[in-house]
């Protein structure tokens, strides 16, 4: 039995292409960056990060995120303390106003997302989102 199908990277490219079309506007429209959005998420899910920390989590460099946590800063979306045993080392955590445009974002993001899935069947939507879960998740 021979299977034709294109590989899985050339098959997903369109789709992440779509997705990332989708949320730029988003990002636009809350006046965050992608890589905002990353910290911004990556911060309300655990609150409390070094910058080393959190660079390593997001997948970026540590130096590549400077400018973004100071733009994040400068917009009161996060707050960066000196660690009291540490004070080299900054800690990072969301504030509220951050909190509540992280999930604005998210929330806006959804509904472009439901709009591409749409075409799907609601059991394959379900399905096709269990086996990118999975793979988010022991990544």
């Amino acid at each position: 039995m021979s299977d034709e199908r294109p590989d899985l990277a050339a098959m997903l490219h369109p789709l992440l292409r779509a997705l990332i079309a989708a949320e730029l506007p988003v990002l636009a429209e809350h006046d965050v960056s992608m890589w905002g959005y990353a910290v911004l998420t990556a911060l309300d899910d655990t609150p409390v990060r070094t910058q080393a920390a959190l660079a390593e989590a997001i997948g970026a460099d540590k130096s590549r995120i400077i400018g973004t946590l100071d733009e994040l800063q400068d917009a009161g979306l996060i707050e960066r303390t000196p660690d009291p045993s540490d004070r080299r080392v900054r800690l990072l955590s969301i504030t509220p106003k951050g909190r509540r445009v992280r999930r604005a974002v998210r929330k806006d993001i959804r509904v472009h997302e439901d709009r591409i899935l749409a075409p799907l069947p609601a059991a394959d939507r379900q399905a096709f989102l269990r086996a990118i879960r999975h793979f988010y998740d022991t990544r």
